[in-house]
């Protein structure tokens, strides 16, 4: 049996300022009209009814909408078209005109009548690439999964170039490896060095080429410690000796990671630098730990402190007071050493004693562990159960949500 695709020649069309039709404004159209938009094509769509995804394209101006059903016609002018109605025989007629008209035509219900196929699409930093498997869909997307997989981790080189020397300050997200950005792992892929921290991804590490060069400027709380001078010192020289350098670090690299002197420091040297920010563990550790920091109808403001000195420390900006009288949500970070000290001072100034409280240690980690308390009871509870860093602290009534039970999705 021969296989679909060799009768398809593969090709990018321009459609800059040409009219493509998309007769139908359901879920398909929807997934197909965002790279229509962004190809820059003037798109006019056809349909009764639409999504609300769609209709907000349209109301935007992104798209024109005309809300009727496909007519004879419809297509004149058109470079492109696509024909995704739920009946057959509308996208039939759409086929059939298109055909007489000499326009190429994608029908989503039955691609080999159409006179064009789509194919699973992705891109990578500007690199644009597509996959048809003989109208085998689920093998076309499994293989173009995996191919910008091997572009995102460095596994595929697709520069003939070397990436200019420079620093790019990398959040690498809460723990979990698969939660940095897509725009961090393509950096790290094409890194000739990377300075990492202690909460940054590991296993990444373990993806780089063996000529990277890694470096570790962990910072073990209340014990060893690189000095930020010499990271910054290590920054300038290694990409001023020709090197693309990231700074990987956890989380992200403007909340709580210094980023921001390091980004100073580069520009004051003189040394090509950006910045790529990551999912906050402030947020994302009780997110996957089942606490949300805003809820509707619970929480209405999100506060987010520091906690590496205490209340009463002179060196601290924070004012307590203030936060006691607050009714949302209140996260700590780096407070699980000084957790007391936290708690009494907000009770003090006037947090109810049986306000609610989570504790997310080593959020999206294997060893992902969650402590339900109360502002009275938090600081012997985080000691008896030996909670330690890193751990992220919510106070306030959305630690008192959760769920009875759910099922956790495979994959």
């Amino acid at each position: 049996m021969t296989s679909q695709s060799q009768h398809h020649y593969f090709a990018g069309l321009d459609l800059q300022d040409r009219r493509v039709v998309v007769v139908g404004a359901g879920t398909v159209a929807q997934r197909r009209l965002p790279r229509l938009l962004k190809a820059g094509a003037s798109v006019v769509v056809i349909s009764p009814e639409a999504t609300p995804a769609v209709d907000a394209m349209a109301e935007s101006g992104e798209l024109v909408w005309h809300r009727r059903p496909f007519t004879a016609g419809d297509l004149d002018g058109a470079w492109y078209a696509v024909a995704c109605t739920s009946s057959a025989d509308v996208n039939e007629r759409v086929v059939a005109e298109a055909e007489r008209d000499r326009i190429f035509c994608v029908r989503a219900d039955d691609a080999s009548k159409g006179t064009a196929v789509t194919p699973a699409v992705a891109e990578h930093d500007g690199l644009l690439f597509g996959v048809l498997a003989g109208g085998d869909h689920r093998r076309a997307a499994v293989v173009k999964e995996a191919l910008l997989e091997a572009l995102r981790t460095g596994q595929v080189e697709e520069r003939a170039e070397p990436p200019e020397p420079g620093v790019a300050l990398v959040g690498g997200g809460p723990g979990d490896p698969d939660l940095i950005t897509v725009r961090g792992r393509q950096l790290l892929g094409r890194a000739d060095v990377v300075i990492t921290d202690r909460l940054a991804p590991r296993e990444l590490l373990e993806e780089l080429s063996p000529d990277v060069e890694v470096i570790d400027a962990s910072k073990i709380p209340y014990g060893r410690a690189a000095n930020q001078e010499v990271i910054n010192k290590l920054l300038i020289e290694r990409a001023t000796a020709g090197n693309f350098v990231v700074r990987l670090k956890g989380g992200d690299p403007y909340v709580y990671g210094r980023g921001f002197e390091e980004l100073l420091a580069c520009v004051e040297a003189g040394v090509a630098v950006t910045a790529v920010p990551g999912i906050t563990s402030a947020f994302a550790a009780p997110a996957i730990g089942d606490v949300p920091v805003t809820h509707r109808g619970v929480a209405h403001e999100v506060v987010v402190v520091s906690g590496h000195v205490g209340p009463h420390d002179e060196q601290s900006l924070v004012d307590w007071p203030a936060l006691a009288r607050l009714n949302g949500t209140l996260v700590l970070m780096m407070a699980v050493k000084r957790i007391r000290e936290f708690a009494d001072v907000l009770l003090e100034h006037g947090r109810s004693s049986e306000t609610p409280v989570a504790v997310v240690q080593e959020g999206s980690m294997h060893t992902q562990r969650t402590l339900r308390s109360t502002l009275r009871d938090v600081a012997d509870e985080v000691e008896n159960s030996e909670i330690r860093p890193p751990a992220v602290i919510v106070v306030g009534p959305v630690a008192g949500l959760a769920p009875d039970r759910r099922s956790l999705p495979v994959g």
